[in-house]
Formats: C-alpha cells, sequence, structure tokens
C-alpha cells in the first residue's frame, strides 16, 4: 500500500508497512516526514516539541549502513537500532541532533516513569527518493532484557581512533495501525492515551511487551541472503578465510567466541579435539531463564571454514545432527553458505539448529563495533590469541 502526497499526508493514518511518498523536486523538502507528522525532514533522529521533554520521537533508518547495522527482526519485533555518534572526537552525548541523549532519556524513562515517555515511531527508507516505509509504534527495551543491557555504550573505531555509540532494543509493538485522530491529539500537546494503541496505553501502565511478531513464509535463506554483497562486508570475511584456511584449531575457537557474542546467555563452550574426518567441534551449556527459576540445555557446535564457492553439504550437516541428543541444540557456523538441499532438510525435519552463515559472521562482529577487515583480524587474533598452531 501506498500513500501519495496528494492524498494529504496529515490526514492519513499510519499502516504498518504502508509507503508514504513525498514530493519529487528533488530536495530536502521532499521528505514526507513534515507534512506527516510535523517532524523536521532531516536526520536519523527527529521530534516534535522541546529536546528535553518531546511530544513524539520519530526514528528512521536505511537499514543498510553497513558500519551501523540497524536490524529489525520481524519475528520476535525487536529492533536493534544505532545511536548518532559516528564519528571519533565526538563524546557519546554530544551528537548534533541529540540523537543520544534522546536515546538516554528515553531509556531512563522506560524503567522508571513509563507513563512520562512520548510515542515512538520508526520509518525506514522505501528505495525511491525519499518516500518512506512505516515500521511501526516502538517502545525501548524488550521482554526479558535487563534494563542494563537494552541500551549499550559500545566502542568503535575509524581510521585508527576509537569512540562510542549506543546500541539500543526497541520492541516493535503490536499495534497495525495508528490513528490519524491520536496522532492529531499528539500535535496538539494533548493526553497522549486518548485515541492511543491498546499495546501502548497498557505498556505506559507497566503492561508487558506485546510485540508485533510476524512468521516467515519461507524461511530457507538463498545463498544470495547468506553471503555479504557489499564490498566491505565481503573483505571482512575474505579476511577472516585467510588468516584460518590453515589453521583450525584457531577457526574453532574463533567460531566459539562469535557463537558466545550471537547467545549471550551461553555458559561455557568448550572445544573438542579434532575428529578423524578433519571436523572440530565445540561442546557447551546455554541458560534459559533466569537465577533460580532458569533451565540449562546442552549444544554442539560446528564450524566450516570454506570459500563463498564451497556450500555446506549434506554431509557437513548429517554429521551435526546424529551428534544431537535429545533436548540438545546445535550450531553451525560457516565462512560461506548451506546449500539448499542441505538447508531444506534441516527445515523440513525440524533439526534444532542455529545457522551462522558468512553474512551472519560479519553482522555478528559489526555488533560488537567490528567494521572493517583490519579491526575483524585484530579481533579475531585477540579471541584466538591462546592457541598455539605453530
Amino acid at each position: 500500500m501506498t500513500f501519495e502526497e496528494a492524498e494529504r499526508l496529515d490526514e492519513t493514518d499510519l499502516v504498518v508497512d504502508a509507503v508514504y511518498k513525498g514530493a519529487r523536486n528533488g530536495n530536502a523538502g521532499d521528505d514526507p516526514l513534515w507534512p506527516l507528522l510535523g517532524v523536521s525532514n532531516q536526520g536519523g533522529f527527529r521530534h516534535l516539541g522541546k529536546r528535553e521533554k518531546p511530544r513524539l520521537i520519530v526514528l528512521t533508518t536505511s537499514m543498510s549502513e553497513p558500519d551501523w547495522p540497524d536490524t529489525l527482526d520481524s519475528k520476535t519485533g525487536i529492533l536493534t537500532y544505532f545511536g548518532d555518534n559516528r564519528e571519533p572526537g565526538t563524546e557519546l552525548h554530544g551528537t548534533r541532533r541529540w540523537g543520544n541523549l534522546m536515546l538516554r532519556d528515553a531509556f531512563a524513562r522506560s524503567h522508571s516513569a513509563r507513563h512520562e515517555l512520548p510515542p515512538i515511531l520508526v520509518f525506514g527508507r522505501a528505495g525511491t527518493y525519499r518516500d518512506v516505509r512505516f515500521l511501526g509504534l516502538a517502545v525501548p527495551g524488550a521482554g526479558g532484557v535487563s534494563s542494563t543491557e537494552d541500551l549499550v555504550a559500545t566502542w568503535h573505531q575509524s581510521g585508527g581512533q576509537r569512540f562510542q555509540n549506543y546500541r539500543a532494543l526497541f520492541t516493535i509493538l503490536d499495534a497495525p495501525v495508528v490513528s490519524r485522530s491520536w496522532l492529531t491529539s499528539i500535535r496538539n500537546g494533548s493526553d497522549t492515551t486518548i485515541g492511543a494503541p491498546a499495546t501502548w496505553r497498557n505498556w505506559i501502565n507497566g503492561g508487558p511487551y506485546i510485540p508485533l511478531r510476524a512468521a516467515p513464509t519461507h524461511s530457507i535463506r538463498s545463498k544470495l541472503v547468506q553471503l555479504p554483497t557489499s564490498r566491505i562486508d565481503q573483505a571482512i570475511l575474505q579476511t577472516l578465510r585467510d588468516l584460518f584456511q590453515d589453521r583450525p584449531t584457531r577457526f574453532e575457537r574463533f567460531a566459539a567466541k562469535l557463537v558466545e557474542l550471537y547467545l549471550p546467555d551461553t555458559i561455557s563452550l568448550d572445544v573438542t579435539r579434532p575428529s578423524r574426518d578433519g571436523g572440530r567441534d565445540a561442546l557447551g551449556r546455554y541458560r534459559i531463564g533466569r537465577g533460580f527459576a532458569s533451565v540449562e540445555v546442552d549444544f554442539a557446535m560446528e564450524a566450516k571454514c570454506y570459500a563463498a564457492s564451497t556450500s555446506v553439504s549434506v554431509r557437513d550437516t548429517s554429521r551435526l545432527i546424529s551428534r544431537l541428543r535429545h533436548r540438545q541444540f546445535g550450531v553451525l557456523v560457516t565462512t560461506s553458505y548451506v546449500n539448499q538441499q542441505a538447508y531444506q532438510e534441516i527445515v523440513d525435519d525440524e533439526h534444532p539448529i542455529v545457522i551462522i552463515c558468512g553474512s551472519d559472521i560479519v553482522a555478528i562482529l559489526k555488533q560488537a563495533g567490528v567494521s572493517d577487515p583490519d579491526s575483524a583480524r585484530a579481533w579475531a587474533l585477540s579471541a584466538t590469541s591462546d592457541i598455539d598452531d605453530r
């Protein structure tokens, strides 16, 4: 569904995944968010009202910044969003458009005074001119994520210089439509609970997160999706292949460190000795839940340092599947991709296997602030520094 500028954007509702078209004059004034919501026509962070106490916050993302990989997991409704401190020499909260200040304040309110938090609307670039796609109504944090984990200042580097930026977790609420009457009430400074979606009103009054979840219709990723497409991402992955292609012991340890990043509730992950067929495994334990109510499950990991032209085959995946016992799951890490037949069998037979392919490896590293080949090599060497494979 697409809404034209001629349809009076200031009168339309916001519908999840609908595209809102701006003008076609070739300048910043084409941006549709000004007529749609009354916010400025530039920047990733925009707000209505005073910065210290905005009536509305709008987050925009291209979802394609290689160094700042904003991601929306449609299956869980969780949005990972990076702040606006993206150059060395700037203090974490000293950004020009106050984006990180707004993140800090929004998450502080979500922890102690939800009723003071303004609505947060998220838009993505639609890919044509300055058109935008409405991604949903968001609130800071997520169910099961603590207040010390939902907003984290991470270190990054550019040109050898270090700086901090925020990585924030938001929940896209189950609110398929945001009514124009509510938006008008917000712009007029009226009570924001009047006409608000029930999931948002419930959350600001202390209720649970109710995310908008959408199950994929096709759960088998193609080769194109499993491998990075940008040149810098391809260079990162090739750097890792070059580093580990003759060092299987180091690659196994690297893969284990990567899994610990991806699955932060991993309690232990121990690399085992090489098997006769040349494969290497790690055995781990993963915690589900918190405190005394938590349970631990075992999992097995297998790592394949393959070239982009070499896929993980049925033989490779069968080896991991055969080693899984009842109530265990597996993790497959590869610098390449899983071919269609192997992927299809995993999905059709419902094997509990997490696939971390080439594009996933790059995304995980970028989430940790590793965004170029040199820093990827340095991180990998540091993560495997206890291995002596001379």
